[in-house]
């Protein structure tokens, strides 16, 4: 009789035999093409580089207690394309989580081919028996072999691809990169006519310094008016800068008719001012110089984008808010750090901060920056601790609009337990600033510790960091920016005027590799994904904080920063988040109720290959026929009953609005 190990080795081999015969049936003249002997450098994979004939660990490949000789060992998610001539007759894989996990991890190994699926694994966890794949290639000329992670994370996902191999009666299968996409500008150019864009509500304290750029598209020279103006504002007409401070100091809204007029034309658009204690009624727009100028960032290169955001139409779309990061102040080491007085030192890069903040201003701009409540900084410079009322009251003495409190060296000085270590550094310098006479909108950065968007706004916080930084997030799959967006579109209900989740900056253009601090290279992203990344954050109500290089902005990076149907769903007064209305691992829908009584709807490609996306209204809660307009592209696409269709191309996203329609 046969040992017990001697008689699984024999049902193993049998099983492998057995399935090689399978493989090969109806394709006589082929001849056995492994996977794991093809170039696997365009490989996409979450974790680790793609193994030859071993788990991606490096191991003998081992699946639900079997081990095989040949194979490929990868890592969910991930992807492999290959090419084909049409004479590929057929492949075959017995595929699963590798043994190595020891019952932890979960895949699903899909294949498409020319487009269709071709097979669905279903989830496969760690410690199950393999599952056979055969597939029937003959004419196809592409095959998309998808692993997902199950959509729990990817830690353990050992995805292999045992016995993988083709049968083939013309040239190898070749493993290949993701299509090249050519930039296609999807935003028509703005018409010579005057349009005015940006929020349509402002808040501002009673008695603070008020200052606002009406943004209008639209060939210059252009002259503006404004009718209610509350005592204390006036409007430079040539400029459409307003400026001054409300008189009265009731809290109440004021509201205030704006008109642009040029040769060719005018525009009129109502502007609600709400005097009270809540400031970023809606989402902040505006540039960081963190992911492009890192420690090298400078006095100059701060003027230089405040005159780019003008000159290249951004301000005219709402962008008004030049931030400096990190790096602005007295390096570790770089002593004296602050004056006899306490007040914090420029470092040699910044002479003449002031002076930069009056040249921001004088632009219709408003000027933004960064500290720590730690001792230094994220980047090893001084931070605020023990210095927060000096440098709140400097803050304000010099003029900015805009701080960003990043957690960095605190936590090694923190006291308290749970949630109150982590509110008080915030809590503290809100009311700072609230007793500063200007109005400083408060960012919070801090990673999305303790659940921040549950007790960001009671601390005074008017956006929060909900994640990590995004432009460290490795991408696999997909990019970086859809992990980092997902996770928080989960937080759309503690969403509101004046409260926002923030997922970070949108890091398009030319940008810095963050985890070297280097010098701006231009994004790996694809146009489709580009586009995609702006419809979720406008959805989301995040921050539109571009951080990429204001010196390189060219026409493409424009038309995604720049549209303002797409920017108007961001800056909508209602301040509503999008709701998660489905999601799957290939496919994701937002909704988002606007003030009008109108929808906004993203449909997200997750996938690999170009889909047709669908919609119904009963899921977005929707009756009746519907007007649907295309945002990106600035079109009425047609009425339509009860659902509407569109494609959709890899990683990318159609951002749509409906209103409900009469015959």
């Amino acid at each position: 009789m046969l040992r017990s190990s001697a008689l699984r080795r024999l049902t193993a081999t049998l099983l492998v035999l057995g399935s090689l015969a399978a493989s090969t049936l109806g394709q006589e003249g082929g001849r056995t093409v492994w996977l794991s002997e093809l170039d696997a450098t365009s490989v996409i994979q979450g974790w680790g580089e793609p193994q030859a004939d071993r788990s991606v660990e490096g191991k003998p490949m081992i699946l639900g207690g079997r081990t095989f000789e040949r194979g490929l060992g990868s890592h969910a998610p991930g992807v492999i394309r290959l090419e084909l001539d049409g004479r590929v007759q057929g492949f075959h894989a017995l595929v699963g989580v590798d043994d190595e996990t020891e019952g932890r991890g979960s895949v699903v190994f899909r294949a498409f081919g020319d487009g269709s699926l071709l097979h669905d694994s279903g989830v496969l966890r760690g410690g199950d028996a393999p599952k056979s794949i055969d597939l029937d290639l003959d004419g196809l000329r592409m095959l998309v072999l998808v692993m997902t992670d199950a959509r729990d994370g990817r830690d353990h996902d050992h995805a292999d691809w045992a016995e993988a191999r083709f049968t083939a009666g013309g040239a190898d299968p070749t493993i290949v990169p993701a299509p090249r996409e050519e930039p296609v500008l999807l935003t028509p150019p703005p018409p010579a006519r005057p349009r005015i864009n940006g929020p349509r509500i402002l808040g501002v304290r009673p008695g603070s310094p008020f200052l606002y750029r009406i943004p209008a598209t639209g060939e210059r020279p252009m002259s503006f008016a404004a009718r209610g103006l509350p005592a204390g504002l006036v409007l430079d007409p040539a400029t459409g800068i307003l400026t001054g401070a409300i008189e009265d100091r009731a809290h109440r809204t004021h509201r205030v008719e704006l008109s642009a007029e040029s040769r060719h034309g005018g525009d009129r658009r109502e502007l609600r001012i709400a005097v009270g204690e809540t400031l970023a009624l809606t989402p902040p727009m505006g540039w960081n110089s963190w992911y492009i100028h890192y420690n090298r960032i400078t006095e100059a290169d701060m003027r230089a984008a405040a005159d780019v955001m003008i000159d290249s139409g951004m301000a005219d779309f709402g962008y008004q808010y030049v931030n400096i990061d990190d790096c602005w102040m007295k390096e570790r080491g770089d002593e004296p750090y602050r004056d006899r007085d306490g007040a914090l030192l420029c470092n040699s890069r910044f002479p003449d901060i002031r002076g930069m903040v009056d040249h921001i201003h004088a632009r219709g701009l408003k000027a933004g920056l960064y500290t720590s409540p730690g001792p230094w900084t994220c980047a090893g410079y001084v931070g605020a601790h023990q210095h927060e009322e000096i440098d709140a009251r400097q803050f304000a003495q010099w003029g900015f609009d805009f701080l960003k409190y990043d957690w960095c060296s605190f936590g090694g000085v923190a006291e308290g337990e749970g949630r109150d270590r982590l509110q008080r550094p915030y809590r503290l310098m809100s009311a700072l600033l609230r007793q500063q006479d200007r109005d400083i909108v408060l960012n919070l950065c801090q990673y999305g510790m303790g659940e921040v968007w549950e007790w960001g706004g009671d601390v005074g916080g008017h956006c929060w960091r909900t994640t990590g930084d995004l432009g460290l997030e490795r991408g696999d799959l997909l990019p970086g920016f859809f992990r980092i967006g997902l996770s928080n579109a989960r937080h759309w209900e503690h969403a509101r005027p004046g409260e926002w989740n923030d997922p970070d900056y949108i890091l398009i253009g030319w940008v810095g590799s963050a985890h070297e601090m280097g010098e701006g290279l231009e994004t790996t992203l694809t146009p489709t994904e580009q586009y995609a990344y702006m419809s979720m954050w406008c959805l989301m109500a995040a921050p539109l904080i571009f951080s990429g290089d204001m010196a390189k902005l060219d026409a493409f990076t424009l038309n995604v920063l720049c549209n303002h149907e797409v920017i108007e769903v961001d800056q909508d007064p209602l301040g509503q988040q999008a709701v998660i209305v489905r999601q799957t691992d290939e496919v994701l829908v937002l909704a988002k109720d606007m003030e009008d009584g109108s929808k906004a709807v993203g449909l997200f490609n997750l996938g690999e290959l170009e889909r047709n996306m669908a919609l119904s209204w009963e899921e977005i809660g929707l009756q009746g026929p519907q007007r649907v307009r295309d945002l990106w592209r600035q079109e009425d696409v047609g009425r339509y009953e009860g659902s509407f269709e569109t494609p959709v191309g890899r990683h990318g996203a159609a951002m749509l609005r409906l209103w409900p329609s009469a015959e």
